[in-house]
């Protein structure tokens, strides 16, 4: 399997601005926005190299830079275009498309990245299991080669929207007679396929937005490999890393986000206020801002090349933040800040963090240490791959799977 590239370098022989903003207007003449069907007009923008302009032609981009993606979105924004809402596909953009992009070929890439774009098609990551917890390289569910096609029994655990995704990043063990790192293969796996089961489970919003999926002898194409066998975990690895991105990605506005939902509460009960409340919002003031103009360099780093290691940092600090500043913002509304408005079992509906219930914001915050990567192994990824400590000991990583307790 060959796998497709896009750097740096493609982006620089590119067009330049006034052509990006020629090829939008020349667009809006052929598909005018009046009555437009979102659907239709997303596709068309895809194919036009205008959904992310940064990107190789053929996979919705043009090749140009990647600040001239705002060229785009003004003009569009000033007709009345059909918005593109990421939003809606998460995981689609922030991990599958990135993974396909760099690991993925290019039959893999004009089959999945337009419909992931457009929303047509939404999906999950089937990486956490049961057994396993954060050590994804202990993961057990298998995936044996019959003929053309892969036979996978298994469980995954702890599945954003696997209820409603269409397509899967899958992590399975194709060798366990080697240690647990070289043993495994990454697919991309039919949520609708027979065998796939999805069980909701509630937490503690009351919501279910997480699941369980059995796997139970789901056949899985050869041509849906991504990446060579038992390469998974270098796949698995550029996965993870645009992931961690992904959590805290797109440079907010200032005041904006959880710190702005704090200032309000502040403001607008002084009967509330203290010394020490004052120093520790004035404190979280300032850690949101550092946090916030170290996320826009990391992400103009970002645009030079794939993500590395140091997005562990920014995603373990954006947790820690998310916790503390609802906590304090609790503090500060009193009785007010207790009320909860229906705990009833239901599927999370997308609510901007800020119009959510303070109630809400502290409750999920306590999953942001959990979700993409545990804050405790985001402590050893930063020490050893960012400050160059010493690893910590390994007793199994040279132990055939195979071998080891479970």
């Amino acid at each position: 399997m060959t796998a497709v590239s896009s750097g740096p370098e493609q982006a620089a022989a590119g067009p330049g601005g006034s052509e990006v903003l020629d090829r939008v207007r020349e667009f809006l003449v052929g598909h005018p926005t009046a009555g437009a069907d979102r659907l239709a007009f997303l596709r068309a923008r895809f194919d036009a190299g205008l959904a992310r302009v940064d990107l190789p032609p053929g996979q919705g981009g043009l090749g140009a830079d990647r600040d001239l993606q705002a060229v785009v979105e003004d003009e569009l924004r000033a007709v009345g275009a059909p918005e593109h809402r990421p939003s809606d596909n998460p995981i689609g953009h922030g991990m599958a498309g990135p993974t396909l992009r760099a690991f993925g070929t290019d039959e893999q890439c004009r089959r999945w990245l337009r419909p992931l774009w457009t929303g047509e098609e939404a999906w999950c990551q089937l990486f956490s299991e049961p057994g396993a917890g954060s050590d994804l390289a202990g993961l057990a569910t298998r995936a044996v080669r019959e003929g053309d096609e892969w036979v996978v029994h298994g469980r995954k655990v702890w599945t954003s929207l696997a209820d409603r995704a269409r397509w899967a990043l899958l992590v399975a063990r194709t060798d366990p007679s080697v240690p647990k790192h070289r043993g495994l293969t990454y697919f991309v796996c039919d949520m609708h396929a027979a065998g796939v089961e999805v069980r909701p489970l509630r937490q503690i919003t009351g919501e279910t937005e997480f699941n369980e999926v059995v796997l139970d002898g789901v056949r899985i194409p050869d041509t849906d490999r991504v990446g060579e066998v038992g390469q998974g975990w270098a796949v698995a690895q550029g996965t993870l890393m645009n992931e961690r991105v992904s959590y805290t990605s797109g440079t907010a506005p200032r005041h904006s986000g959880g710190i702005g939902a704090l200032l309000a509460a502040w403001h607008d009960h002084p009967e509330r206020r203290t010394a020490g409340l004052h120093d520790r919002v004035l404190s979280l003031w300032v850690q949101a801002e550092a946090a916030r103009l170290t996320t826009a360099r990391w992400e103009q780093e970002l645009a030079r090349g794939r993500p590395g290691p140091e997005g562990s940092a920014i995603k373990l600090e954006h947790a820690r933040l998310n916790q503390e500043i609802s906590q304090v913002e609790l503090e500060v509304l009193g009785d007010a800040g207790l009320r909860y408005p229906d705990y009833s079992e239901r599927a999370p509906e997308p609510v901007p963090w800020t119009e959510a219930a303070p109630g809400w914001r502290y409750l999920r915050s306590r999953a942001n240490s959990i979700e993409g990567g545990t804050s405790e192994i985001l402590r050893t990824v930063v020490g050893e791959r960012v400050l160059g400590l010493p690893p910590e000991p390994r007793i199994d990583k040279d132990v055939p799977f195979s071998e080891l307790p479970r």
